[in-house]
């Protein structure tokens, strides 16, 4: 891969799933209010429902991210028979800040960030962000979000913002993403090269996001391999500072 990233400037990440395990966090967060009202159901069920209803809710009028977590659990649970009570909808929303980083994800990106400027373009708010990053400690060059283009992914308009604050050619940004719906979709309609994060692989159904089909350019389990063979086999891996 190394040979093809001659031209290539910046990284721009996906957040959730590609760097923070969402679908740990959020499932944890959905199983404590299942179990309140009795309700069971698997990981992969939970997700795929919620999947469903967030893209359905975050591709009307733009609101909050925390709106869109409270109004998508409203959603599940009217198709499950419970109402949850406003504790249980403000418990989802607040758990984003509590859900992890993947392991790999810290280590890769500060590897990167020694040759590439780093950028993220995320489904959330500022503030969730922000939270997220607590996790990841990453000194990012360009912080692209839901909240400031009014819009949620797979909007091509978060991208096009998000071309315009880095101010590069199309050919200079490589897109970095689990999801094949939100991210990899949109960016080929504009024609930005994709690699594929697919920490899914091995396991069944899309998980908590829709299912979708498109053609990334370059597919690694993990960010530790998409970093492996970014920077190629002589890059060191220095030990991370604290």
């Amino acid at each position: 891969m190394k040979e093809h990233l001659g031209g290539i400037k910046v990284l721009t990440f996906d957040v959730y799933g590609t760097l923070i395990d969402w679908e740990t966090g959020l499932n944890h967060a959905l199983q404590k209010v299942f179990q309140a009202h009795g309700v069971q159901r698997s990981e992969s069920e939970a997700l795929q429902l919620f999947a469903q209803h967030e893209a359905q809710v975050g591709a009307g009028d733009y609101l909050p991210y925390r709106d869109v977590l409270v109004e998508t659990l409203k959603r599940v649970a009217h198709d499950l028979g419970f109402e949850p009570d406003d504790g249980e909808l403000q418990a989802l929303a607040d758990s984003v800040g509590d859900w992890p980083a993947f392991e790999d994800s810290r280590a890769a990106l500060l590897r990167l960030q020694r040759h590439f400027k780093l950028a993220v373009i995320t489904n959330c708010d500022d503030e969730h962000f922000a939270l997220s990053n607590r996790h990841l400690r990453i000194d990012f060059d360009y912080i692209i979000t839901a909240e400031q283009a009014r819009s949620y992914k797979p909007s091509l308009n978060n991208f096009r913002l998000a071309l315009g604050t880095i101010g590069v050619r199309r050919e200079e940004v490589l897109h970095v993403s689990e999801s094949l719906f939100h991210d990899h979709v949109p960016a080929r309609q504009l024609g930005l090269a994709c690699v594929w994060i697919h920490r899914r692989q091995g396991r069944p159904g899309p998980g908590a996001t829709p299912a979708a089909v498109a053609q990334p350019d370059f597919t690694y389990p993990d960010m530790r391999s998409f970093a492996d063979a970014a920077l190629g086999p002589d890059e060191q891996h220095e030990p991370e500072r604290p």
